[in-house]
């Protein structure tokens, strides 16, 4: 693009879409937000009074009828994602979208095959990439700085459930929680995954099972490259967002933990206390949202790929078919049996 200043819509104006518009209109002078559109009119209405957001909508296809337009953010429920990434598409708008591009491969194939036809940029928000620690640890594995890989070990634990409504639609914990870490295994080892057993029970509340889904979970992966990589997942950690990874390699280890409020220490005569983790994924992945956010925008204005494509988007949803699988049927899962 010759212009400066990228001018996007918010589809979705939920907790995440707020976060993206308010980061794209307070944070990243290169971005403009022209136009919001949710079926709750009241979210956009607040959204575009405090950011002076010139179109609203209750219509994400009036937005894209707009040729003032460059780009989307599709931060809608997960069931639209597919269907507006298409319409995007064919109104030549450049997309943005909250993971997961769908749940069904077939219609992740179509959204896929739609933005090639229409040559636009398509990222996916795994924001956890752009966390800096996280970033780093990347970057130390890519330089060598560990020797060759041999085991990645990441630890995802939430603060507290969700609500059981949402479990029961929210495709279960490996394609809603466990897809973020099944992301990191990919951009810390640089490799696809071969195979995958899962195990799981609901340990934090019966009820959970009884919604048809697990509470806590560990993950195994085989890598093409050799890397054997683990996950641990919780939907209660009762300290806090729990947050942690790990790469083991020939050389050395690098990792990153989990970020606090502040760094202060208490040592008296009952021992050594320290801050809890932070609470709430908002505020531990805050930066991140920001730099996601900035890369989109850069990528567009730039012409430049986006450094999280639709590949990106479609391997952890296999991830996350085959831990479902194998936690169904008690067995690992060669990814090959998705292809």
């Amino acid at each position: 693009m010759t212009n400066h200043l990228l001018n996007l819509a918010v589809i979705g104006c939920g907790r995440i879409g707020h976060i993206h518009a308010e980061n794209l209109a307070a944070r990243i002078p290169q971005a403009r937000v022209a136009a919001l559109a949710d079926v709750v009119e009241d979210r956009t209405v607040q959204l575009a009074a405090r950011f002076r957001i010139p179109k609203i909508s209750r219509d994400y296809r009036e937005i894209l009828a707009d040729p003032a337009i460059d780009a989307v953010a599709i931060c809608s429920s997960t069931d639209m994602h597919s269907q507006i990434i298409q319409d995007a598409a064919a109104a030549g708008k450049h997309i943005f979208c909250e993971k997961p591009i769908d749940y069904d491969i077939g219609r992740i194939h179509a959204s896929l095959a739609a933005v090639k036809r229409a040559g636009v940029k398509l990222q996916i928000g795994f924001n956890r990439r752009f966390d800096p620690s996280f970033a780093r640890v990347r970057e130390l594995v890519a330089s060598g700085a560990v020797g060759r890989p041999h085991i990645i070990r990441i630890t995802s634990r939430d603060p507290s459930p969700p609500p059981l409504d949402y479990i029961r639609v929210s495709g279960g914990i490996f394609l809603d929680m466990t897809i973020h870490d099944f992301d990191m295994v990919r951009f810390l080892s640089g490799s696809e995954a071969e195979e995958i057993y899962a195990v799981g029970d609901a340990l934090v509340d019966p009820a959970i099972s009884e919604a048809g889904d697990v509470d806590t979970a560990v993950v195994t992966i085989r890598l093409q490259n050799g890397v054997l990589a683990t996950i641990d997942n919780s939907r209660k950690a009762v300290y806090g967002y729990d947050q942690r990874i790990e790469v083991f390699g020939s050389k050395g280890s690098a990792s990153a933990g989990n970020r606090t409020p502040d760094a202060h220490l208490l040592l008296d005569a009952a021992g050594t206390r320290g801050p809890s983790p932070l609470n709430f994924f908002l505020e531990r992945y805050a930066e991140a949202y920001v730099i996601e956010m900035r890369a989109f925008v850069e990528a567009v204005l730039k012409n430049q790929a986006p450094p999280v494509s639709g590949k990106d988007g479609l391997q952890p949803v296999l991830m996350g078919l085959a831990a479902t699988r194998s936690l169904k049927e008690n067995r690992p899962v060669k990814l090959s049996e998705l292809s």
